[in-house]
């Protein structure tokens, strides 16, 4: 999620443990612990451009290191701000722990994929019930806990987290009914045994990315599960056959290697770009959700050593007509 969305849960579950005379220091160790898991983003390397997508949202997002991230937050501001104000290290420790216990939970309602169970398992844990970035979703939330903290009053943050789970329920709702449809859309093509998985578009919970495979190909369309329910028929695109699209490449090298963390990194939605030819990109995001394009994938040099990595790119297109499309089909 985004880091404001991120922040302000973590400010209301910390809030809801205070008490008045503590509220508005929970709130700001909440916010900040809320956001900690993230700092994960520096830890990349210039000579391995996906080193980056291992370890985001990795151990910094686990379960099992949530008392430890606590912990590190809680240390570190019970010396710079809570000590002279003479509150107590467990109380610090409390709102830091409750902050940053709620990032990997909300970052696993999102599509990208958040390895909650590290170091069990690398599986990258994604429930799709809510876009990555949501401001109805978000608002509400600042708004209550803001109250909250200035007038000092817990039920503004019962009732940011009242919203917090109603939303949750509802994307779950919403998920339920996209994928219903997008399964009867499959089933009308005569694909039976298509697994769909469906994904909120962004910035709401009405229009959903629909995804499938059938024979190899891939389906991407969109649903929407409004008052009423629609279908927009999208596009296809062939599952990603390295041995048909990079015959020169040597399986035991780097970049053959780089392919197959691309394609876990994904969650085995990727494909060979229709616009660029060595690209490799995760279908799984465009700004459309009936579309193919890319946000961003790995590109493959022919002329490449053994040990050199793929290239991680980025689609750097910026297309207004894309957005008011979206919101186009979210009135419609």
């Amino acid at each position: 999620m985004d880091p404001l969305t991120q922040g302000v849960l973590g400010s209301a579950v910390a809030q809801q443990s205070a008490n008045k005379k503590n509220i508005i220091i929970a709130t700001l160790f909440g916010f900040l612990s809320g956001l900690a898991p993230d700092l994960d983003i520096f830890i990349r390397s210039n000579h391995d451009p996906l080193l980056a997508l291992e370890y985001h949202r990795q151990f910094t997002h686990s379960l099992i290191f949530i008392p430890i991230g606590g912990l590190i937050c809680a240390l570190i501001f019970y010396y710079l701000f809570a000590k002279r104000r003479e509150i107590e290290f467990k109380s610090v420790y409390l709102y830091c722990t409750l902050g940053y216990g709620t990032h990997g939970l909300l970052d696993s309602c999102t599509s990208y994929g958040t390895q909650l169970l590290w170091p069990f398992s690398d599986a990258r844990i994604s429930w799709n019930t809510i876009s990555i970035i949501d401001p109805i979703f978000t608002l509400p939330i600042f708004l209550l806990i803001l109250i909250g903290a200035l007038k000092k009053k817990k039920i503004y943050t019962r009732i940011s987290l009242c919203w917090i789970i109603g939303y949750c329920i509802f994307g779950v709702v919403q998920k339920e009914r996209a994928k219903d449809l997008a399964s009867n859309l499959a089933l009308s093509r005569g694909h039976t045994n298509a697994l769909v998985d469906v994904k909120p578009s962004f910035a709401n919970l009405i229009v959903w990315k629909s995804i499938y495979s059938n024979n190899n190909i891939y389906y991407v369309d969109a649903v929407k599960v409004g008052l009423r329910t629609k279908i927009y028929e999208g596009s296809k695109i062939n599952k990603l056959n390295i041995s048909e699209s990079f015959p020169w490449l040597d399986l035991s090298s780097q970049q053959a290697k780089d392919i197959e963390r691309f394609r876990w990194f994904s969650g085995g939605y990727v494909a060979l770009s229709n616009k660029y030819k060595n690209r490799i990109i995760d279908i799984r995001y465009s700004m459309l959700p009936n579309e193919i394009k890319g946000l961003w994938g790995i590109e493959l040099d022919s002329l490449a050593g053994s040990e050199i990595h793929a290239k991680y790119v980025f689609n750097r297109e910026r297309n207004i007509n894309s957005i008011k499309e979206l919101f186009k089909m979210i009135k419609d």
